[in-house]
């Protein structure tokens, strides 16, 4: 999954040519082809007739794999002895298939480090069209005559601090999927890179540093969108600064008094020309001009949906 994103927006957002994709991932012209021209988001195996005997110790393999990676290179054990191992276990296959399983997951590791991984940092100066921030929050409005607890999403341009707040019922995928394609929209594109926190819509598993599990299908989504995903480190908001400062902004804003409507559809219509109404009342703070006037100007940065 991460390599399918990589391939995309190398591609589509950087105009790579397929000769440098397949030098730089290794993959033929035709895979690469195949993907970029079926608009695949995610990829896509065609099981096997004839189920491979190392099948039933893959799991195992793979954790094997995991451990030794951590080890010394002295401490290693080489994949003939890995082999050798699972022989031990019952597995009666060839030596090249297990030297071939572990090379490809080597390589997937690889470029999950390289795209994700050690080393990187959030900046706090952004480029045009560079980043977005998002964030959840739970506010209260009155809804029907009743005051409803809402769980609302808030997206941020980094560098013109533009920003977009929409209120749905849950923080399911549907609804966080939904936010970002409202706000893709309103904002007038897609930035190259998204900054979130390990929310559980977005994150599986945490790992070391910046290393994640990403879920399958916030992943899915970021391929068809084409923008890099940014995890912050746990319990370090400063990374994401802007929309947490947004967060506290709407609140005085937009949330008090709490407003009435009649259902959830006209609050998201009032609370949209809100926003985009604010952005020509509020300074930018860094530039000179609005958060309007620097938007207007960021536009052209970004790839249309």
């Amino acid at each position: 999954m991460d390599l399918l994103s990589v391939i995309r927006r190398w591609h589509f957002r950087q105009a790579m040519p397929i000769r440098e994709i397949k030098r730089r991932t290794g993959l033929s012209r035709n895979t690469i082809r195949k993907y970029l021209r079926s608009d695949t988001v995610e990829p896509g195996f065609k099981v096997p007739d004839r189920p491979s005997k190392l099948d039933p110790f893959a799991e195992k393999l793979t954790a094997w794999l995991r451990v030794e990676s951590k080890k010394s290179r002295k401490q290693k054990r080489t994949v003939k002895q890995l082999h050798a191992d699972l022989v031990k276990l019952g597995y009666d296959g060839s030596y090249g298939r297990v030297a071939a399983f572990a090379r490809r997951w080597r390589q997937e590791r690889q470029y999950e480090q390289q795209t994700s991984g050690r080393g990187t940092f959030v900046p706090l100066v952004f480029q045009s069209g560079e980043a977005f921030q998002f964030d959840w929050s739970e506010d209260y409005a009155v809804l029907d005559g009743k005051p409803t607890k809402l769980q609302v999403a808030h997206t941020k341009l980094a560098y013109s601090r533009a920003f977009v707040v929409r209120a749905y019922p849950l923080q399911t995928h549907e609804m966080l999927f939904d936010a970002l394609t409202q706000a893709f929209r309103v904002l007038g594109g897609v930035p190259q890179r998204g900054i979130f926190d390990n929310m559980r819509t977005a994150v599986d598993r945490i790992g070391r540093g910046k290393v994640r599990q990403v879920n399958a299908r916030f992943a899915a989504m970021a391929s068809h969108y084409l923008f890099e995903t940014d995890f912050c480190n746990p319990a370090s908001g400063w990374e994401k600064g802007q929309v947490e400062k947004n967060v506290q902004d709407a609140r005085r804003r937009l949330w008090q008094p709490m407003p009435s409507f009649p259902d959830l559809e006209t609050l998201n219509d009032w609370l949209e020309a809100q926003c985009i109404l604010q952005w020509a009342q509020i300074p930018h703070g860094i530039l000179p001009g609005t958060v309007a006037d620097l938007h207007a100007a960021e536009v052209a940065c970004l790839m249309p949906p």
